[in-house]
Formats: structure tokens, C-alpha cells, sequence
């Protein structure tokens, strides 16, 4: 009978304890963010720092006051929600927070870690070949580093600066990212394996790529030379087509004078008809036939 009696005195304290055990949380924050505690106390209770027996704040009559000024503006109450908020957390803000409703009668703890705000992770390309890409992740202060591929860990360290990885390039459609991690955060960064990895962009006979990039760079340069002589070409043709017209070429103009040849017999009965000549008077009488040539335009001469 005691036996069953005792047994009965355990459970209702099981019973009286338990909820406060169900009830007790783990929470994490980040330096300079917030907190918001999940459970409301809307009526009449405490808020309590329950490492330091401190009680920091009440509700009474639907009214929070602050009992711990260094709560002051940091400690806020919902009336409507009845959550309690904690603002601009810091480290020293961690510890085991405890809201007591008189009302219910029920408590609620937490226990509370605030943590630095987690890095901002960075990728590196550091080597490319044919066939693979190393990348490497880092950061300014060791923490948790993890590489993705898709939705699957590559690759690990629960305390690092630095994480690297190698893709291969038959895994160019796989998705990749870092990730830098503490207990209170992360931060991804999800990398463009196309854009580090250029090597990805070549087909299975990519090899071509090692000759088509050499010859565009002839191609161009010959393109440039074919224009800068063309324009050469077309500045001297424009340059000599001008001279031409302000300052032409004083040739010397050829003119000729027509001249009669008259046949040979005719000059002969001619010269027979013509009298000796017997004095001046008779030369007056001679026709002359050819005297000297002259310049059809004297002004030219």
C-alpha cells in the first residue's frame, strides 16, 4: 500500500515538473541583432535572468516595468503578442532566461548563447586544366566551412579560414556553394562553376580551343591592316587627286603648224615659168611661195 502511495507522489511531481522540462529551450543570437523569447506571458508574471536570480522586468495590469535598468530600451514586451523581445544582444547577454506566469502558473526557460556574426565567405579560382578546377573558400576568422555540390558536402572543416575543392568537368551542370556557419548563422555564397571555371564552356573536342583563339587574334589583326591600308589608299588617292586640281602639271603644249607640200613637177613648171631676173624691180614681181613657219597663236610663243 505505501508502495502504491509513493509511487503516486512521484507522478503528480512528474507531473508538476515536467512541463517546465518540455517547456526549456535552447536559443542563439547574433551580436548586435535580436531575440524574441517564443512563449507569451499576457497577463501578470516575471521575466527573470535565472543564473543571476535577477528579476529584470514584470507584466502587472497590462504593463511592463523594467526592474533592472540596464534593460532599459532593451527589453521589450508585446501587449498584444505577449512575447518579450531582447534587443541588441551582445555576449554578455547569454545566459538562462525564465518567464513565470502567475496567471497559469507555468514557467518557461531558455537558455541563451549569442554569438559573433558569422563571415562572409569568398571563392578563389586557383587552378584550371582541361579537365578539372580548383576553388578555394575563405574567410577572415576560422569558423565552420562546407562545400555543396547540388545538395550534397564535398567537402568540411568545423574550424577554418580556408576550404578548397576541385571540379571536374562533367559535373559543369551541378550547382555549387560555400558556406560559412556558426551556431547563431550562415552565409552562402553560390558560385558560377561556368564563369571560374572557364574551361567548361569547350565541347568534347575541346582542344580547338587551343588554335580557334590564336587564330581570332590573326583574323583581327589582319581586319585592323586591311582597313588602316585601305584608308591609307584612299587618303593618297585624295591627296594626289587634290594637288592635281589646285597645282597642274604645266606640260608643254605641242602645236603644230600645218605646212603645204606641194609636188615636185609642179615646182619644177613652176621655176621654168619664172623669168630670170633682170634687175631689182623684176624680184619685186616674184611671188614667194614658203618664207619661214610661224606660230599659229603668237602669244603663245
Amino acid at each position: 500500500m505505501e508502495t502504491k502511495i509513493t509511487s503516486f507522489c512521484l507522478f503528480l511531481a512528474m507531473m508538476r515538473l515536467s512541463p517546465a522540462e518540455e517547456l526549456k529551450r535552447n536559443l542563439t543570437g547574433v551580436v548586435g541583432g535580436n531575440i524574441t523569447l517564443p512563449d507569451p506571458l499576457m497577463e501578470e508574471g516575471f521575466i527573470l535572468d535565472a543564473g543571476k536570480a535577477n528579476n529584470l522586468a514584470m507584466v502587472t495590469e497590462g504593463n511592463l516595468k523594467i526592474l533592472d535598468d540596464k534593460f532599459n530600451n532593451k527589453l521589450l514586451w508585446n501587449k498584444d503578442s505577449g512575447l518579450f523581445t531582447i534587443t541588441d544582444l551582445q555576449k554578455i547577454d547569454s545566459g538562462v532566461y525564465k518567464i513565470d506566469d502567475k496567471k497559469r502558473e507555468i514557467s518557461f526557460s531558455y537558455s541563451l548563447s549569442v554569438y559573433d556574426a558569422a563571415p562572409t565567405p569568398a571563392v578563389e579560382t586557383r587552378t584550371v586544366s582541361s579537365d578539372s578546377c580548383w576553388l578555394i573558400c575563405s574567410v577572415d576568422k576560422p569558423t565552420s566551412l562546407m562545400w555543396y555540390k547540388d545538395e550534397e558536402i564535398q567537402n568540411q572543416s568545423s574550424s577554418a579560414v580556408s576550404l578548397p575543392i576541385t571540379v571536374y568537368r562533367q559535373d559543369r551542370d551541378s550547382s555549387y556553394r560555400c558556406v560559412a556557419a556558426n551556431p547563431a548563422e550562415n552565409k552562402t555564397l553560390h558560385v558560377n562553376v561556368t564563369t571560374s571555371c572557364w574551361f567548361i564552356k569547350t565541347e568534347s573536342g575541346d582542344k580547338r580551343i587551343y588554335w580557334i583563339t590564336p587564330l581570332v587574334s590573326v583574323g583581327f589583326v589582319i581586319i585592323i591592316a586591311f582597313i588602316t591600308f585601305m584608308m591609307k589608299q584612299r587618303y593618297l588617292g585624295k591627296k594626289t587627286s587634290d594637288r592635281q586640281t589646285q597645282d597642274p602639271a604645266k606640260e608643254p603644249e605641242v602645236l603644230y603648224t600645218p605646212i603645204l607640200i606641194k609636188d615636185k613637177r609642179q615646182t619644177e613648171l613652176q621655176e621654168e615659168n619664172i623669168p630670170e631676173s633682170s634687175g631689182t624691180s623684176d624680184r619685186n614681181n616674184l611671188t614667194t611661195i614658203y618664207a619661214k613657219l610661224e606660230h599659229p597663236n603668237p602669244g603663245r610663243a
